[in-house]
């Protein structure tokens, strides 16, 4: 009875009159609620990809012909590129304003194995604006952009993650960015974008990167990439670069990266870039999780990350649940967090540690101190090998942290470090079947 007692507690304490709120108390907004899909009857003229010569042929390379019909869609006023049933190999594709793309069910954009069929352009990778390459579906400047339908999108990326890891045996320090390969889906500098209903799997790199993305909502989405017997590297299932309003629900992950990442830009001036900048107010839930190295990430490349709430998601063989990676060469700040209602099972739930990986002060002394403050985790449920794998170091502060409503089961360390975080708050948890005492 105390428990559902403090329980109802807590969830009052997150509304007012019944309107829920976001960790730093700022209301959630009515458009959080509304997960209707586009109706793709209602954007426009259809353009059937077959009408306009191009054929069902996955070995046939098909990038003119396909954006022929997108540009003569938007020179038209707008409407919707039809991908029907079949396979069709493409290259770097480019969305324009009032262009949107339907997949069809049994319907396959395909993306080259050859890098020379991706535009290279100045875009965003990795927290910074530089010149790569182009993703296989790009939209750019496109308010109200949707991709739907029950078809797919395959990054066909078997040869790049070979090419990887061949390069990575010869030159164990080569990055990510130096072998070439393209992302999935990229969308940026855009307002009301919704992608709904395909699969997305097998990208060379990143599988969906959103920069400077406002009122975005990603449902009922697929995304998959193999972690054997090639593994397919990097290949985050969504990357989120400066975005404001985002609600992903009803989205199933499995990929060899971080399934929800939170990016920003990176360096020692990185929170002062015009190109960088936060992301806030998102809400990631009905979500379930196979492998990935992490259901949600904090970095590497970010400044700012606040207002999240990752609620009423289950993880099957995830490495770890939460991971706030800490640069040694970026300003960081990750806040306002709540992950609550989460089931299942994982390598590690809690993972902060300094992020040491190709890491770049340019030529300045000093590390960049990051902070995470304001960390909620209640009515969690979970197995798992570690429960808090999380390092003291002088590169961060950790500060008001909230354990509640806690079962937790660890086969190799339940231990949590409290002095590690200053005002850690510890109610109702249990650990192996022994409740855990706060400790003064």
């Amino acid at each position: 009875m105390i428990n559902i007692l403090f329980t109802c507690l807590m969830i009052s304490t997150l509304s007012v009159f019944g309107q829920q709120k976001f960790p730093n108390g700022e209301p959630i907004s009515a458009w959080f609620s509304d997960a209707k899909l586009v109706d793709v009857n209602t954007l426009g003229k259809k353009y059937k990809i077959t009408d306009f010569g191009i054929i069902q042929d996955s070995t046939v390379i098909q990038t003119k012909k396909i954006q022929a019909v997108i540009d003569k869609a938007h020179e038209a006023g707008g409407g919707v590129i039809i991908v029907p049933k079949g396979v069709y190999l493409s290259g770097s594709l480019f969305f324009k304003a009032n262009t949107h793309l339907h997949l069809e069910e049994g319907g396959v954009l395909k993306g080259s194995d050859d890098i020379s069929n991706f535009e290279l352009l100045i875009t965003r990778m990795e927290g910074q604006t530089l010149k790569y390459f182009a993703a296989l579906v790009n939209a750019d400047e496109v308010n109200g952009f949707t991709v739907t339908g029950k078809g797919m999108l395959d990054g066909n990326g078997l040869r790049y993650w070979k090419s990887f890891w061949l390069r990575r045996g010869f030159n164990p320090s080569c990055t990510n960015m130096d072998e070439m390969r393209p992302r999935l889906l990229y969308v940026s500098n855009s307002k009301d974008v919704q992608i709904s209903g395909i699969k997305l799997r097998n990208s060379p790199f990143w599988t969906t990167h959103f920069y400077k993305v406002e009122n975005l909502k990603l449902l009922n989405l697929h995304i998959t990439a193999p972690k054997e017997p090639v593994k397919a590297p990097s290949s985050d299932a969504v990357d989120l670069d400066v975005c404001k309003n985002v609600l992903i629900k009803n989205c199933y992950m499995s990929v060899n990266d971080d399934a929800i990442a939170l990016k920003g830009g990176k360096g020692p001036k990185a929170d002062i870039d015009p190109n960088n900048g936060p992301n806030s107010n998102i809400i990631i839930e009905n979500c379930a999780f196979g492998f990935c190295h992490s259901a949600l990430t904090c970095g590497s490349e970010s400044v700012l990350s606040y207002n999240v709430i990752f609620r009423n998601n289950t993880v099957d063989n995830a490495q770890k649940v939460l991971q706030l990676k800490m640069r040694p060469d970026t300003p960081q700040e990750y806040k306002n967090i709540t992950l609550e209602n989460v089931k299942g099972t994982a390598k590690s739930f809690l993972f902060i540690k300094p992020w040491t990986q190709f890491f770049d002060l340019k030529g300045e002394k000093d590390i960049k101190m990051s902070h995470a403050k304001n960390i909620i985790f209640k009515n969690i449920d979970l197995e798992c090998e570690i429960l808090f794998d999380v390092i003291n170091s002088p590169q961060y502060t950790l500060s008001d942290f909230s354990f509640i409503n806690m079962n937790v089961k660890s086969s190799r360390n339940g231990t949590i470090k409290q002095s590690y975080i200053q005002n850690f708050t510890l109610n109702n948890v249990v650990v192996d079947g022994k409740k855990v005492t706060q400790e003064n």
